[in-house]
């Protein structure tokens, strides 16, 4: 049996699987830990928040609809208007990039209180996992936090490409404080069981050392 043909993970392939309805990673709705997130008591402070690898945006909606100033980036031009008719639809202001997400440095550097992540980290090429770390720590204020839901199953291939926890501290450690690593108990059921609420907090110091 032959080795399986590596996942195509162009911006052309992306935009490929939006026109041909293989959008399986797509919930329909924000992902429910990001819901339960916000909902919180107390409630997290709107603020300035970019949501990467936003996809049609309902993530990034959520937020908006909360009173955060919403950044949505996606490099695939379906997405983006998917989610600019949405928001339109809702009358909610976002901001739109139609962008790879590795180009928003140095532009956007520094501009944000919360980078909010769902399904682009698991999307990207396992290699490029460091460079996703320092692109968020770039991102960020001081103090800033990133907010995500990680895929930590172990199934080979993909993508998603899963990833352990204790990876995923690992990766982030050289400029990232852990506030929650848990298990997420509200998944929908195809994801139960598969997925991690990571929040971090942008070190003062992002030299790269870490503790």
């Amino acid at each position: 049996m032959s080795a399986p043909q590596p996942a195509d993970l162009s911006a052309a392939a992306w935009e490929q699987r939006y026109q041909q309805g293989r959008t399986a990673w797509d919930l329909g709705q924000p992902a429910p830990a990001l819901q339960r997130w916000v909902s919180r008591q107390p409630a997290p402070l709107p603020a300035a928040a970019i949501v990467l690898g936003a996809g049609r945006g309902y993530d990034a909606l959520l937020l908006a609809g909360q009173g955060f100033q919403v950044t949505a980036v996606d490099f695939a031009p379906s997405a983006i208007a998917a989610l600019a008719q949405q928001a339109e639809a809702a009358q909610l202001p976002l901001s739109l990039r139609q962008q790879d997400i590795f180009t928003l440095v140095p532009d956007l550097a520094g501009q944000f209180d919360y980078v909010v992540e769902h399904t682009c980290f698991c999307a990207l090429d396992p290699s490029l996992r460091s460079a996703y770390a320092q692109l968020v720590a770039d991102l960020l204020t001081p103090g800033g936090e990133l907010v995500g839901v990680f895929f930590t199953h172990n199934r080979q291939g993909c993508p998603p490409f899963g990833i352990t926890p204790g990876d995923l501290q690992a990766i982030f450690r050289p400029y990232f404080k852990v506030l929650e690593l848990q298990p997420v108990t509200v998944s929908v059921p195809a994801r139960a069981g598969e997925e991690h609420f990571l929040r971090l907090q942008r070190r003062q110091d992002t030299s790269g050392s870490g503790d």
